[in-house]
């Protein structure tokens, strides 16, 4: 039987709902991105693949470092002004990210070209690719715009919008950027990482341009004010970030620099994979449960209850497809890539148990973001760094590319460890009974898995991993159901579940 959900205790319907919300959007941004990644793969091959994701991981740093965190601050200011309806706030606060978001990308643009030629040094150890570099400059620019207008659609919880905006900014990069590839090849890298940036703000600006403010009157001390508090923020934010885009950027660098650049793609292949699945589950984080945590910041009891929540469902959720991703590796990298990056099946593995633990460390780090700790904060960000970079170079240099993929693995358990001992000295979290019973199962069930391939045949690994990706998902999906009442599982999923008998028939109805 379903158990009701009670008035006030729980946000387990609304956890789903947003899942559900901006899973279905991601599970169209996958289809997209295995048509894109299999055409560019094809077309690139290893090598061509490993050069796209340093000129992306480029973009994606100095992107952190001109946007100084003032998006992802500006999504906590206004989740908490809409949550204590400041009308005046809103509009200020929206006024200021609007515009700040231009400036940040006219300046990271502007940084890009100015120091081409060190990038270009410091990456590939020559002054080749200097030009490239600078001309990727505008798609800095484009992406900063965009994500100041993602960041005012998410801090007003419009997740529907932030849903659609995600797919057809995927889709229409995606559209534009493989006929440039496809008739320059590696020469349409950069114009095509250019085309997609362009064609996700087009789409951002137009969502964003459907949000009506009533402009009231701003001095300009108020947008001052304003701008502070968001810079204030806005620093830990832009720390955190550019110390994960400086560790994705320079483990990408000692792959190229040990390994080779084929490696660094089969790398890149790998990665993009290993966080495939689990994305859907990290963005409704981001997009549902960090503005609706910001409102409960000041309640230490509600914000670890939804903590808690979270977690719960995160579990349930990414579970199944890590297990699945872990038996069907070979499959998965033939069907996205092709059968020259067979040899990143070993190395994607070890990123999924990484990714299981991001799950469900993930939540717990929102406290203090939600608290405003950045000096905290900061320092969390600083010590993970600080050990992703000392593993990645120590593991690299012993077990090759396998070992990036270790290196991925400790250092996030590193980081649980670590935040959970944070968050219990600042809000008292503990986990709840249920994620306690729930974390060893799935422990259980992913080792197993993960071992299997190590020890036994190959066919009987896979039958054991067929095994587990049954026995968890059943698991997951009757555990899912008896958290929230019937009427809260949508009407075709209903159905679906009624034939499997795992809801009674008449609620199908």
């Amino acid at each position: 039987m379903v158990k009701a959900a009670k008035a006030g205790e729980s946000t387990y319907g609304q956890i789903l709902k947003s899942s559900a919300l901006v899973g279905g959007s991601s599970i169209l941004n996958i289809a997209i991105g295995i048509l894109r990644t299999k055409v560019m793969a094809i077309l690139l091959g290893p090598a061509g693949f490993g050069l796209l994701s340093i000129y992306g991981s480029i973009v994606i740093l100095t992107q952190t470092l001109a946007g100084m965190g003032i998006n992802s601050s500006g999504v906590r200011q206004i989740a908490e002004a809409t949550g204590s309806d400041e009308r005046t706030h809103i509009a200020l606060t929206t006024i200021v990210l609007r515009r700040t978001s231009m400036v940040s990308g006219l300046l990271g643009a502007l940084l890009l070209i100015l120091f081409s030629r060190q990038v270009s040094l410091v990456t590939f150890g020559n002054l080749q690719h200097a030009t490239a570099i600078s001309v990727l400059s505008v798609a800095v620019c484009f992406g900063l715009i965009s994500a100041g207008q993602g960041a005012l659609i998410q801090g007003m919880r419009r997740i529907a919008d932030l849903a659609k905006m995600s797919v057809f900014g995927a889709f229409l990069g995606t559209l534009s950027s493989i006929p440039l590839v496809y008739f320059f090849r590696d020469r349409g890298i950069v114009p095509s990482l250019i085309a997609a940036a362009v064609m996700t703000s087009l789409v951002s600006w137009w969502y964003s341009s459907r949000i009506r403010i009533q402009v009231p009157s701003i001095t300009n001390g108020m947008m001052m004010l304003e701008a502070g508090a968001l810079l204030k923020l806005g620093f830990a934010f832009m720390s955190s970030g550019l110390m994960t885009m400086g560790v994705a950027y320079a483990i990408r660098i000692t792959v190229l620099r040990k390994v080779g650049l084929e490696a660094t793609g089969l790398y890149q292949s790998a990665w993009t994979l290993g966080g495939l699945y689990v994305g859907f589950i990290l963005q409704a984080m981001g997009a549902d449960f960090y503005p609706r945590l910001t409102a409960h910041a000041k309640d230490n009891v509600t914000c670890n209850r939804l903590v808690n929540e979270q977690a719960h469902v995160g579990l349930l959720l990414a579970g199944p497809g890590v297990i699945a991703t872990l038996t069907f590796a070979p499959l998965v990298i033939a069907l996205f890539y092709s059968v020259k990056f067979q040899v990143a099946v070993g190395v994607l593995r070890w990123i999924c148990l990484g990714t299981i633990i991001q799950v469900v460390t993930w939540p717990m780090g929102f406290i203090i973001i939600a608290k405003a700790r950045q000096i905290l904060f900061f320092a969390c960000e600083l010590a993970w760094t600080v050990v992703s970079l000392a593993l990645a170079w120590v593991c690299a240099s012993r077990f090759g590319l396998n070992g990036v993929g270790m290196a991925f693995f400790g250092s996030y358990v590193f980081h649980g460890f670590l935040i959970y001992a944070v968050v219990h000295r600042v809000s008292g979290f503990r986990w709840s009974v249920d994620n306690r019973r729930n974390g060893f199962i799935f422990l259980f069930a992913i080792t197993l898995t993960f071992c299997g391939f190590y020890v036994l045949p190959f066919f009987a690994a896979e039958l054991l991993g067929c095994l587990a990706i049954v026995g968890i998902s059943i698991f997951s999906a009757r555990t899912m159901i008896n958290l929230v009442t019937l009427d809260q599982i949508p009407f075709r999923l209903r159905r679906l579940l009624a034939r499997c008998g795992m809801v009674p028939t008449e609620s199908a109805l």
